[in-house]
């Protein structure tokens, strides 16, 4: 019998990591574009640029970030699958709200210890929400760090690469008094908030995650780790479908609603002197949000400062451009409605009460 290396004594297990390779292999492959070359396993991933050649003025764009500490409800599950999704949202869907078409992706993961099929189920989950973004998943890392991690843990991060022509980027300058804002419904609490939300059910409640929770119609662990939404394609579609021909025509601006909560997100694509008022009635936040705020006695400025309340995307168009908007998103199986309207004003208020 072979010893073990002085590596593998010091916990890290080269063997499990190429194992774990030859895994994803598959999973990764289902991302490839055409702009891809080479395979997985380099020490870089190539993308060939001449495919920008079609551009009169091709700007590159970039997005990385985490999932946060939402990969604890995985870990407790022990299930890994769909925490790509929450990766591969918050990537693309940053990258999307200027306008610009995701190209590829790279990952990076670190555990505790590799264990080959939860690391290709994990890259599974990636490549599966890349597929549905477009994006090809052009390389990654698994690092594997015993003693900083325990065995069963892992965080994942990445980040991505778009393209979008310099006159077609979106943003504050397009925004003038008078536009409306469209929400755009989330999956659920998507990949934020979760320090609060494992606080206020797990912590303070004490609730397990297999209780069944009669309000969300699951157990209490299947609703927090509802996926992401990865709206990039029908994003995409919805800007080209609301295209103008003269200038001020199309979708002006929009803001992917994250950590901070729909107003803090939504005032961050304001120009100085501009704001929105947005109604609260047009909307009914899904049970999950009702029941962090319930269970946890968790005041209305606390959630709306937190969570999403059921608003995965904010879009700022003008009023003639909403009709074609929302076809198109209602074709792709996104909901969405005019909640607020942009006033010479500093900031967003939210105002009245929810449905």
């Amino acid at each position: 019998m072979m010893s073990q290396s002085a590596y593998a004594r010091a916990g890290v297990d080269i063997e499990a990591g190429d194992r774990a390779v030859e895994l994803m292999k598959a999973h990764v492959a289902r991302t490839r574009r055409p702009e891809v070359l080479g395979g997985l396993g380099g020490f870089a991933g190539f993308f060939d640029a001449s495919a920008l050649k079609n551009f009169r003025q091709p700007v590159l764009a970039t997005s990385t970030d985490g999932v946060g500490t939402k990969v604890a409800i995985a870990q407790a599950l022990d299930k890994h699958d769909t925490i790509g999704f929450d990766l591969i949202g918050m990537l693309v869907d940053d990258l999307v709200v200027t306008g610009a078409e995701p190209l590829f992706v790279t990952d990076y993961i670190a555990c505790g210890k590799v264990v080959p099929e939860r690391i290709a189920a994990i890259v599974g989950g990636i490549a599966a929400a890349c597929e549905v973004a477009g994006a090809a998943l052009l390389g990654g890392e698994t690092a594997e760090h015993p003693g900083l991690l325990s065995p069963d843990e892992y965080d994942i991060a990445g980040a991505t690469t778009g393209v979008v022509e310099r006159d077609q980027i979106l943003g504050a300058d397009r925004i003038v008094a008078g536009d409306v804002v469209l929400a755009l419904a989330s999956s659920g609490l998507h990949s934020n908030g979760y320090s609060l939300v494992r606080h206020v059910l797990l912590t303070e409640a004490g609730w397990s995650l297999d209780r069944q929770v009669d309000e969300l119609g699951t157990s209490l662990g299947e609703a927090l780790l509802t996926p992401t939404k990865v709206y990039a394609t029908d994003i995409l579609a919805m800007i080209e479908a609301a295209r103008g021909d003269q200038p001020g025509d199309g979708i002006h601006a929009i803001s992917h609603i994250t950590g901070g909560g729909f107003a803090n997100n939504l005032a961050r694509i304001f120009p100085s002197g501009l704001g929105a008022v947005v109604e609260r009635s047009t909307w009914t936040p899904p049970a999950i949000f009702q029941l962090v705020q319930g269970v946890g006695k968790v005041s209305r400025a606390d959630l709306e400062a937190t969570l999403n309340q059921g608003v995965g995307m904010a879009v700022v168009l003008p009023e003639s451009a909403v009709d074609a908007a929302r076809t198109s998103l209602a074709s792709r199986g996104v909901e969405s409605w005019v909640c607020g309207r942009v006033e010479s004003r500093d900031g967003v208020e939210l105002v009245g009460e929810h449905a």
